[in-house]
């Protein structure tokens, strides 16, 4: 959570920077890159309209300097308006979503499971469950189910991974249960059924979960270095609450699938993803939540 801070308050310190000048003045080429960077930040922010007019700066910009590399920049930012940045998935359904849908949702009176920021919230309450992947997995396996309720052995493969549930895996169920329900006190509850377990919004109408456009093997870790920041793999194993072996076995497969890099080496070996503009990187940098 500190470091998500301060990712923000590096964002807040940009945007304001770039609002305290005036790009008329700059050479076509500068007016672009200082437009690509005021369409980025509204993107991460959520803010579709001052963006999509940022950008169409930038190429107006882009197309008088006359540089085909930085007019391909700009037109794959505007790709990234007009392709699909997630999910919606609502009683059992599921729909793709532009940025600009996304936007939207952020308003939405629902009862609404985010994949991306790893939150559970309605409207300006908001539950963070970033560092309790076992407690999301939960939380959003019971969403997508919902009205309906999901078995304890379907619950016990998505938390634990158990493809077999014992008297131990149902033990610890009912504990991982206990604490989701004292984390969305407020928010919802969670009901016994004679199969499972249901999902029960106490204000809210309706339940969606907010999905990532293509589910990804290793999305977690994906998750923490979408945002353009450095991890040693220790601190990812940290923040994701699993084994340190298993963190740098996921790296490693995404670097062969040039997902991610690294620099430097032994612990002092970083990785982040490559620096390009894209969806993913604009939806995971967590936007400030309402209840601050």
């Amino acid at each position: 959570d500190q470091q998500r801070r301060r990712r923000l308050q590096r964002l807040d310190e940009a945007e304001d920077v770039l609002a305290g000048l005036d790009p008329a003045p700059l050479p076509p080429a500068s007016r672009a890159a200082h437009e690509l960077a005021v369409a980025g930040i509204a993107m991460r922010r959520l803010k579709t309209k001052p963006a999509r007019r940022a950008l169409e700066w930038a190429r107006h910009a882009a197309r008088q300097a006359g540089i085909a590399g930085l007019i391909a920049e700009v037109d794959r930012a505007f790709l990234a308006l007009d392709t699909p940045a997630a999910r919606l998935i609502a009683a059992g359904e599921q729909r793709p979503l532009l940025l600009e849908d996304v936007e939207a949702l952020q308003a939405s009176p629902a009862l609404l499971v985010d994949n991306f920021r790893y939150v559970v919230r309605q409207q300006d309450k908001t539950v963070s469950l970033a560092t309790r992947p076992v407690l999301f997995a939960l939380a959003r396996t019971l969403a997508e189910a919902w009205p309906g309720d999901v078995s304890r052995a379907t619950l016990i493969a998505q938390a634990f991974g158990g493809r077999h549930a014992d008297e131990s895996h149902r033990a610890r169920l009912r504990v991982e249960i206990g604490r989701l329900r004292t984390e969305l006190r407020g928010l919802a509850d969670i009901g016994a059924t004679s199969q499972g377990f249901a999902l029960a919004p106490r204000q809210a109408r309706e339940v969606l979960v907010l999905a990532r456009p293509i589910e990804e093997r290793h999305a977690a870790v994906l998750a923490f270095l979408a945002d353009g920041e450095s991890w040693a793999s220790s601190a990812l194993a940290l923040a994701l609450g699993t084994g340190q072996r298993s963190v740098q076995r996921a790296l490693e497969q995404l670097g062969e699938a040039g997902k991610v890099q690294f620099f430097g080496h032994g612990r002092a070996r970083r990785w982040m993803t490559p620096p390009l503009v894209g969806f993913t990187t604009t939806l995971l940098l967590p936007a400030p939540l309402p209840n601050g």
